[in-house]
């Protein structure tokens, strides 16, 4: 948020982030924009007289969405699926200001090396995976796993700088 403005509080919001059926059957790829949703919806209603921003971020890897992995075990599973192929991270954002809403998602391609049972393992050893959906920081050593990506490294990392700025600037002129 700083490369778009000085001008922010960041809060974390307890919302329900219980997915319904219909969005992780028919249009998983829109999950993170129901969250971040949610989470602004949430946030407004502390927050009703300032712009407020809820942001999300899934990984999906067939056709599976990959949260943050509550355990080693399900790090470990994270990671064996994610080597050697390729996954999407979608970022949904979600802009409120009195009674205006818009939200989106962005997504990136994100190609993985085949990883070695020794890295997984190093890796989820360390207190990375834990903290982030698909069990990886492309921002920390889960770098070291990425062989290319497709699309905005930023929304990688959990917040597509470049199409917020853009959405951000439509909605304050009331074009969104």
């Amino acid at each position: 948020m700083k490369l778009i403005t000085e001008n922010f509080t960041a809060v974390s919001v307890d919302a329900d982030e219980t997915l319904p059926d219909d969005i992780v059957i028919k249009r998983i790829c829109g999950a993170a924009e129901y969250l971040a949703r949610v989470k602004a919806e949430k946030a407004h209603e502390l927050f009703p007289d300032n712009i407020v921003i809820g942001c999300d971020t899934t990984v999906v890897c067939r056709n599976k969405i990959l949260g943050k992995p509550k355990n080693s075990e399900q790090a470990r599973e994270y990671l064996h699926m994610l080597s050697g192929s390729v996954h999407s991270v979608f970022t949904g954002c979600c802009i409120i200001y009195g009674d205006r809403t818009f939200s989106f998602y962005e997504g990136t391609d994100v190609f993985f090396d085949k990883l070695a049972d020794e890295e997984i393992e190093d890796y989820i050893s360390s207190d990375e995976p834990y903290d982030k959906a698909g069990g990886y920081g492309i921002q920390g050593r889960g770098a070291l796993f990425v062989n290319k990506i497709n699309g905005d490294f930023f929304n990688v990392m959990g917040l597509p700088v470049s199409r917020l700025n853009k959405e951000l600037k439509k909605f304050i002129k009331g074009v969104r």
